[in-house]
This record gives C-alpha cells, structure tokens and sequence, in this order.
C-alpha cells in the first residue's frame, strides 16, 4: 500500500478521498525531525506552506510526487525534484478568481483609504461631514499597471477593464493577446508601465529573476499619486525601500497581502503607516477556494502516484519525453 504524509490539516472529505487511495500519515511540519523521518518512506506528500529542502528528502528512496496546495512552488528545489525523478503538482487553476477579487479589494480599499477610515469610525472620530482629509481617490477609470500577465493577472484586467472602465497595461514575458482582445490591455515596457500606472499590481511568481525587482529605483520611477498592489510573494519588493518610498510619499500607499516575512513582524514599520492596506496572506482563503484546492491537490497526488497526472506539473521534465501541457 502507498503512503501519503499529510502536512497540512485537510477538510475531512478530501482527507477521506487520500485514505481510500493510500495509508495517510498526518505530520505536525513544524515538528521538524518527525517531518523528515515520516517523509523517509513516503510514496507522496501533500501540504503548503512549508519549505522542503534537498537535505529533508535525501534517502527517501521511495518518493515519487509531492502535491503543494498553492500556485505558487517557491517553497521547492524544482531543479533538485526533477534530478531525483519527483513530480512537483500544484494548484493553478481554482484559485484564479478568489485570488483576483483579493487583489481588487486591495485596489479598492487602498484608493478609498477603507481600512483607515472605518478604523476612524469606530474609534469615535467621526463628528462632522467628512471633507479633503478623508477624500481618497477615483478607481474607475484610471489606469492600471500589472506586472505578470497569467491566469491571476488576466482575471484582474477582466475587472478592472469591464468593472471600472480602466484602462489596463502589463508586462509579460509573453503577450497575452487574449487579454488584449478582451479587455483592451497593452503590453509595455516595465518602464513605461511605472511611469504611467495609477495602480501598478504585482502578479508574479518569486523566482531568482523577480526578486527585488520592485526597489528604490522603481518607486521613484512611479507617480508620487500611485498605489503599489503585491498579492505575489512578498520578496518580489524590496521591503526597506517600500517603506521609505511610503514614509517619504514617493508613492501614495500600498496595498499588500505579502511580505517578506509571515506572519508579519509586529515591530514592522509598515504596521504604523497609515497609508497601506496590510491583509494576512488572504489571496485565495475563502471556505470555497480553499475546500477546491486542497481537493485539487489531492487528485493531483493520486493521479501522479498511478503516474497518470497530465495537468498541474511544475518540473514537466521529470516525466522524461517534456510533454509540456
């Protein structure tokens, strides 16, 4: 029989779904060494949020598919899972709109400074007609820079273009001539697009290549009117220098769901900065989402370990003749 190591607590259906498939062992990851001894004569292992390392797999001979719970797989050596014949599975797909409308609460409630000024309500401050110094910014009809034009960014352009009347622009490695048609999007140069965006929205995975790609140079490259959105990975921004940036009004605010470290430090300065939305890591948490993708990744295990798993691979490479889907 197969042995599944759980890592991260699962709705008792999809649990159930593992079980009928495989022996499922659920680890603590936070329990380091019982981790790595569970994942010692593991066939598979399904979670989020937890690095696994070339060192935590060594002599685990048995190993055949690891499943993340997330679209994201920067907690993975992909090279090093593609040399040892491991398939990496993630979750693309179901969590594209959820994580959009995260990113479109973040333009919102930035623009409109919601989070500061309910905060004001309920602190009792408001005693007259509100005037210029709660006055936020227009949304509809600005112009919104995306920097990553895959599935996340394409359903941001679809509610900026078609919601609020903006005029959207990315950058890509590729063009996107879906979103083009679609939704009237442009793609620029990353220059041209901080020169020009109201919003400019992050929408990225973190590799070596995008890491710090947004710094001090960057920001002073921005409108002083402008509001940087990051519900990538927080190590896509250079954090000390969004915080000058904000502390010196280079930018307007900030909107962020990511960090550099999780859960955010409470001595960070950007938690005393009245002009960013600060969300914990929500992109994709809600009951719907969340039930999808851990089901999702699940399926992506059992299908992997029949090796019968066609979608969803990250190291495509691993099964030997590249069919790249």
């Amino acid at each position: 029989m197969k042995k599944i190591v759980v890592y991260k607590s699962l709705p008792p259906d999809v649990l159930a779904y593992l079980q009928q498939h495989a022996q499922v062992v659920e680890v603590d990851a936070s329990q380091h060494d019982a981790f790595v001894a569970a994942l010692r004569d593991a066939d598979g292992a399904i979670g989020a949020s937890v690095k696994i390392t070339p060192a935590m797999i060594e002599g685990a001979s048995r190993l055949k598919a690891l499943s993340t719970i997330s679209v994201g797989f920067d907690q993975f050596d992909v090279a090093d899972l593609t040399r040892r014949g491991i398939v990496l599975a993630h979750t693309p797909d179901v969590l594209t709109e959820s994580t959009a409308d995260t990113v479109f609460a973040l333009i919102l409630s930035s623009a409109r400074r919601v989070v500061e000024l309910a905060d004001w309500v309920k602190a009792g401050q408001w005693r007259d007609s509100i005037g210029p110094a709660q006055f936020g910014v227009d949304v509809q009809g600005k112009t919104l820079g995306i920097v990553g034009m895959g599935r996340i960014g394409g359903a941001v352009a679809r509610r900026a273009a078609l919601g609020f009347n903006m005029k959207v622009q990315y950058t890509n490695r590729s063009a996107n001539p879906q979103a083009e048609a679609a939704y009237g999007a442009k793609r620029v140069e990353l220059a041209e697009l901080l020169a020009t965006s109201d919003f400019v929205c992050l929408q990225v995975p973190l590799t070596a290549e995008t890491r710090h790609m947004i710094g001090a140079a960057e920001f002073n490259a921005m409108k002083k009117s402008a509001i940087l959105i990051n519900a990538s990975r927080g190590a896509t921004v250079d954090e000390p220098a969004l915080i000058e940036a904000l502390q010196n009004g280079t930018i307007r605010g900030a909107g962020l769901d990511v960090f550099d470290t999780e859960p955010l430090p409470a001595d960070s300065p950007l938690l005393k900065l009245p002009n960013v939305v600060a969300l914990p890591h929500i992109g994709s948490a809600t009951h719907e989402t969340r039930h999808a993708m851990a089901l999702n990744a699940a399926e992506n295990l059992v299908a992997a370990l029949d090796g019968k798993l066609k979608t969803n691979i990250v190291n495509h490479d691993v099964l030997g003749h590249g069919s790249a889907q």
